[in-house]
């Protein structure tokens, strides 16, 4: 059985000690650990957009952004999309 307190004396908690680790909570802990993750993952990710919109709003006031029809918006999303795919 892992001790969580020697895995942190050491301060090498790799991800097969956290899965070991979670499998020894009963099922409700496992399932609130589960949610609060996810509400995590969600905040971090709407933190990550905010930043995006921000910046892009901050290029929009400087200049920096071309205007561009419809269109040309599509296709150049549709090249990013496609060069991304490849990669």
């Amino acid at each position: 059985m892992i001790n969580i307190k020697q895995i942190l004396k050491v301060n090498m908690i790799t991800f097969e000690n956290v899965l070991e680790i979670v499998s020894q909570l009963p099922r409700e802990q496992q399932e609130m650990l589960l949610e609060i993750v996810k509400k995590r993952m969600i905040e971090t990710r709407r933190q990550e957009i905010m930043a995006e919109c921000q910046e892009a709003l901050t290029e929009y006031r400087t200049g920096k952004l071309q205007a561009m029809s419809a269109t040309q918006a599509i296709a150049d999303l549709r090249h990013y999309l496609q060069d991304n795919e490849d990669e």
